[in-house]
């Protein structure tokens, strides 16, 4: 068994990001600006907001943090995203989800710009993404790809077996595993709540991806022997035992699965370091329009 170190890559990534602005500015270009929409008061929301903006100042990029309150309205969330759509200075922006419930996250996500949508939810960018063209691809599938590409994890062939179909990591992720490309050309399979006979599946499974959102969920009697498992689950369980009363938990029973894998991504420091490299590697590419070049200062 062998651990995919997403916090290392994600390091790597980093750099890699910090040494193009760099480049950029010393070439006279202004650095990548991305913009943050957040709604509300949630606890989660506020810590990732804060992790993306930390993680801009250290690669250089300028930020900004949007503050609305948990009753603002969606008239006012929309008239947010039209501003920040025409305003040149800004690259591109992310509204944090969850948002409130009485607004509606559709008619938000499609009215952001697909140039500027570096979440890469737009219908345009997922459509996109699908034809295999030019696209911003959302920030945790990209991370999970990136991953298996580095670690030069072998794809074509195999079947891999995705547990989740959420728009945000399980259908992105099985389509493009599914594309005519490396990281990809796999069979995939993609799960969900009401699959019939999961073990069956996952067992047949050579690349094993668990997006479900419940801890330990993925146990030993569910992988095959010599399996590639991207464990994406991080939800906080009781423990305790911990200063903190709680530990991170992944969607897989790690101590009991890990014997069985050939590769195996751990939690913490598995996928959840890489989603943020994904948006900022996406604003880096709106920031040198190399997404949408036609469409630069355009409507599409």
């Amino acid at each position: 068994m062998q651990l995919i170190d997403g916090k290392y890559t994600a390091e790597t990534i980093r750099e890699e990001i910090r040494q193009e602005v760099s480049r950029m500015i010393n070439e006279g270009l202004r650095p990548p600006h991305l913009v943050a929409v957040l709604a509300g008061n949630d606890g989660a929301s506020e810590t990732y907001v804060a992790n993306k903006i930390r993680t801009c100042a250290e690669v250089g990029f300028r930020s900004t943090l949007e503050r609305l309150p948990s009753d603002v309205s969606e008239d006012e969330v929309l008239s947010l995203i039209d501003r920040l759509n025409a305003d040149d200075s800004v690259d591109g922006f992310i509204v944090q989800l969850p948002l409130p419930a009485h607004i509606d996250v559709h008619r938000i996500t499609e009215r952001i710009r697909p140039e500027k949508d570096v979440d890469g939810f737009h219908p345009v960018n997922l459509g996109r993404m699908t034809e295999e063209l030019p696209a911003y691809i959302p920030a945790t599938p990209k991370g999970i790809i990136q991953l298996l590409e580095r670690y030069k994890i072998e794809t074509e062939g195999k079947h891999c077996v995705v547990v989740g179909r959420s728009n945000i990591v399980g259908t992105p992720v099985s389509i493009l595993l599914s594309r005519n490309t490396y990281p990809g050309n796999c069979t995939v399979t993609l799960t969900h709540s009401r699959t019939q006979n999961l073990r069956a599946l996952t067992l047949q499974a050579d690349i094993l991806i668990a997006a479900i959102g419940k801890p330990y969920f993925i146990t030993a009697d569910m992988v095959k022997e010599g399996a590639v498992v991207v464990d994406v689950g991080m939800t906080r369980v009781h423990a305790p035992e911990r200063k903190l009363g709680f530990k991170l938990a992944g969607d897989v029973d790690f101590e009991h699965v890990a014997p069985k894998c050939s590769w195996i991504t751990p939690v913490p420091g598995g996928v959840g370091p890489m989603t943020i490299m994904g948006l900022l590697q996406n604003t880096l590419l709106a920031a040198q329009h190399r997404v949408y070049p036609e469409h630069v200062g355009q409507d599409i």
